[in-house]
């Protein structure tokens, strides 16, 4: 598989939050004649990037073109390949709209059945471009949040303090057992971790314990 690497992302960008999708999409719309395909899924390595181009493929073995790029968190990749299109007309303008829309850890491929009539470098640009984005649209965003995992439990008594201060740290809540005591499970940011459990420690005057998780990426959108 011939492909070309676009510029290496920036080497924060893999530390800090993230964009990508839930789920694989799809849309497609015909332009002069030519079906246009999107397909965008999430993916992690270049290994699962090129086994869902391989996928597509096999899906569209007659198709004239399957064009594609794809970015990765992983090594800060970035990737196209125009298969066969004139260079620059087809997996440039797909690589650009996961860029615009802020996405990572995805791969898009845009599959072109040729309708008989030429569309012209321009006409490509802006049939794949619109091609990736009816497939970003499509898909369902997640805004990937470097966090931590908090468990405690308290008594019935302070809960109503403790629910009353947790949309301050745009905490998002798991679990909340109402049983003998009320048991808590929330994702906070990283960030404001230690402003949280400070201000969970001076409430209850440091009665409640808090089992804390390792750092995690999860979605916050």
């Amino acid at each position: 598989m011939s492909f070309k690497k676009a510029k290496i992302l920036s080497k924060e960008r893999c530390h800090l939050d993230f964009i990508t999708i839930r789920s694989p999409a799809s849309a497609s719309f015909i332009e002069r004649k030519s079906e246009f395909i999107g397909y965008i899924s999430p993916v992690k390595t270049q290994d699962e990037a090129i086994e869902f181009i391989n996928k597509i493929r096999a899906e569209h073995r007659k198709a004239t073109h399957n064009v594609y790029a794809y970015i990765l968190r992983e090594g800060n990749a970035a990737r196209y390949s125009d298969d066969g299109e004139p260079q620059g007309t087809a997996g440039v303008p797909v690589l650009d709209v996961l860029q615009k829309e802020g996405l990572t850890d995805v791969c898009c491929v845009v599959t072109r059945y040729f309708g008989g009539i030429l569309l012209g470098g321009g006409g490509l640009v802006r049939a794949y471009t619109h091609a990736a984005k009816i497939a970003v649209d499509a898909a369902q965003k997640m805004i990937m949040c470097k966090c931590h995992r908090i468990d405690f439990k308290t008594d019935y008594g302070l809960y109503g303090k403790i629910s009353y201060i947790l949309p301050e740290f745009e905490v998002k809540v798991l679990n909340t057992d109402f049983g003998s005591d009320v048991g808590i499970s929330l994702l906070v940011k990283k960030q404001l971790l230690k402003p949280l459990t400070e201000k969970l420690t001076d409430i209850s005057l440091g009665n409640i314990e808090m089992c804390i998780s390792n750092e995690m990426f999860e979605d916050f959108s």
